[in-house]
């Protein structure tokens, strides 16, 4: 259906007819008088004088409806579509990504390729975050320090590009786990109502930052923030020195227990990744998650229309003031012409 987003302009379209009635009519202009012996020469000029009435009659129509299509352009007419229903699961899920300097360690296997612990969480949390429909997704960043990167919102697009934007040492060469939980604590407060989501993703170890992590868990579950916390790192990996080749345990620092304490004292679970393929089951757990019901949202779609009658009335004011358009003959005749050139270029194309 077509809608006017300013319907109330339609008031102005009688605005002509009121100056006319209400505003003194212009003197008639006095032409100097001329004594002649004979009107024989001007035979031809003295019979047109009686058609300019019905010239100025030709010449209203095409006026007055380049009005009403100037004021109905003003109107800003809209095609509104279908009512369409957004999914909206009620859940504000918010991801924790630690970005410190450990998280560069090329050890996950990934496709027969050993990349970093970050290359590999972009990759998979960025589809895990494109899955969210009807989640309402954030991303805090975290390292010695954590900030907000993305504030809760359903633009999920948004929240895997800033994902895949994030470097390594922005936030510090440390871990503030309990800084993290904390300000997701925070984030969630502005929103009591649904359900509360934290994915904590780290490789380390809490070294950092003002608030306990344990303590940062206990603030969450009074506030009914479920944690699903997450361990990333292999357990071996070679490594060349000056005696050769050793296996070392690069996931030493990894602090699981509490990484575990966190998750169960908020409800939540605690998952290890050792390699892509394990991250990939972790986060398809995660999308088992359900939703909490809430009220359809709808919205319906719409198109402007107004350059439509726009248009049309530039068009009529230009064959207006075209040469021979005084007259109706002329007018059409300039409509004519006019039609003929486009359907000639149309039919070129």
């Amino acid at each position: 259906m077509i809608q006017f987003e300013w319907a109330w302009i339609f008031y102005a379209a009688p605005l002509p007819l009121l100056l006319r009635l209400l505003l003194p009519r212009a003197d008639a202009i006095k032409e100097a008088a001329l004594r002649v012996p004979s009107l024989n020469p001007f035979a031809i000029e003295a019979g047109t004088q009686p058609g300019k009435s019905s010239q100025r009659r030709w010449l209203l129509l095409p006026t007055l409806l380049a009005w009403l299509l100037l004021v109905t352009a003003a109107a800003r007419p809209v095609w509104v579509g279908d009512p369409v229903e957004l999914p909206v699961s009620g859940r504000d899920l918010m991801l924790a990504v630690d970005i410190s300097g450990s998280m560069q360690i090329e050890d996950i296997a990934n496709r027969s390729e050993q990349v970093s612990r970050l290359a590999a969480v972009k990759e998979i949390a960025g589809d895990f975050i494109e899955r969210r429909v009807g989640d309402r997704v954030g991303l805090i960043l975290f390292g010695s320090q954590a900030y907000v990167q993305t504030p809760l919102t359903f633009d999920r697009k948004t929240v895997k590009t800033l994902l895949q934007e994030s470097a390594i040492g922005l936030a510090g060469e440390q871990t503030a786990i309990g800084d993290a939980i904390g300000l997701a604590v925070k984030r969630m407060l502005q929103n009591p109502q649904g359900n509360k989501v934290l994915v904590l993703l780290t490789d380390g170890v809490s070294n950092a930052g003002e608030v306990q992590p344990l303590k940062a868990a206990e603030l969450a579950a009074k506030e009914g923030l479920t944690i699903y916390t997450i361990g990333i790192g292999a357990d071996e990996m070679l490594v060349n020195t000056m005696f050769g080749a050793q296996r070392v345990n690069p996931s030493a620092e990894l602090d699981e227990k509490t990484l575990d304490a966190i998750a169960k004292a908020t409800g939540g679970r605690y998952f290890r990744a050792r390699d892509s393929e394990q991250l990939n089951q972790i986060y398809g757990e995660l999308d088992k998650l359900q939703p909490v019901t809430q009220d359809k949202q709808t919205f319906r779609p719409q198109r402007a229309l107004f350059y439509w009658p726009l248009g049309f009335a530039l068009l009529l004011v230009s064959l207006l003031v075209l040469p021979g358009a005084s007259s109706g003959v002329g007018w059409a005749r300039c409509c004519a012409h006019a039609v003929s050139r486009i359907t000639h270029r149309v039919g070129k194309r």
